[in-house]
């Protein structure tokens, strides 16, 4: 696949102090030399810089980085987007265009690909199966705070829910690996299941943004952390999702987005022995773990960013 991963996002809220340490106590580590009053950037262990925080007079997502190969890459997906009618602006390195529905200007560029060191590998017992003797669980002696590896997708709001697919997956070149019938996209840039989710809204909204951790362990001890220091972040978990399978725990930052800590999703390397599948139902939405609580499904501030207006 000549597009590879995300590169990085630029959110938009309102207060970004408060929002920067938010996700400095969520793991990212804080770019030196980047902070002010209206803008903070902070790296992942294996992705790099990934995440810009700036003043937005709301929240929601204004950038999105997907990383390509090479010149003939941009070039392929210039000449997509234009069948499609959607304005671009190209550089030698990139190609940026707005999806319609989200409103997110969306950036292709050259960048390198992510190699990641899995470090030591957790072992579990099972029954007939005892891997690991006469030791304590790993997590168990674990101290260091929880380091996510890399930004892993988005799920995006769309008031123009099909055109929003046709431009990432016509115009961008993005997979569709699953849909939730008539609401909802999962679409990968890469070979996890889904980079982008773009769902059906009244509003185009960023919903949540999702970081890898090594395991479920770390998804645990991360969150953990988080609701110690404010048990009013907590949103839903802990849970394992059916469409991606991986496992979750959803947090809220001081502005209203989600956050998510995930491990173990589902790696599509051949397109040919993977069948998306449409879903319908609770278990599009999880395969075990507490029912997601209404404000997963209607963000509380959804009647202020339709009425357009905002907290400052």
């Amino acid at each position: 696949m000549a597009l590879h991963r995300l590169t990085g996002i630029t959110l938009g809220v309102p207060d970004v102090a408060r929002t920067a340490a938010y996700y400095e106590d969520f793991g990212l580590t804080r770019v030196e030399g980047a902070a002010d009053a209206d803008r903070a950037r902070f790296s992942t262990v294996d992705g790099g810089e990934q995440l810009a925080v700036v003043r937005s007079a709301r929240r929601r997502l204004l950038d999105l980085g997907v990383g390509a190969d090479d010149p003939d890459d941009l070039d392929r997906v210039a000449r997509a987007l234009e069948r499609l009618e959607v304005e671009v602006i190209r550089s030698a390195t990139s190609v940026e265009a707005v999806d319609p529905g989200t409103n997110v200007r969306v950036r292709v560029e050259i960048a390198e690909r992510i190699s990641s060191d899995p470090g030591p590998l957790a072992t579990y017992n099972r029954p007939g199966a005892t891997d690991r003797l006469n030791e304590r669980a790993s997590s168990v002696s674990r101290e260091a705070p929880v380091r996510p590896r890399k930004l892993g997708h988005v799920v995006l709001g769309s008031t123009q829910q099909e055109a929003s697919q046709r431009f990432f997956t016509e115009g961008l070149g993005f997979k569709v690996s699953d849909e939730v019938k008539g609401a909802a996209a999962f679409m990968r840039c890469s070979t996890d299941h889904h980079n982008v989710l773009v769902q059906s809204a009244p509003v185009d909204l960023l919903h949540h943004t999702s970081w890898q951790v090594d395991d479920v362990d770390e998804v645990g001890r991360g969150a953990s952390a988080m609701l110690e220091a404010d048990p009013e972040r907590h949103v839903w978990g802990l849970g394992r999702h059916a469409i991606g399978s991986n496992f979750f725990w959803y947090l809220k930052d001081p502005a209203g987005n989600f956050s998510e800590y995930y491990s173990d999703i589902d790696c599509i390397v051949d397109d040919a022995l993977w069948k998306p599948r449409v879903w319908e139902g609770a278990r599009a939405l999880y395969d075990w773990g507490p029912p997601p609580p209404p404000s997963f499904l209607a963000p509380e501030d959804l009647a202020a960013l339709m009425t357009g207006s905002h907290s400052s």
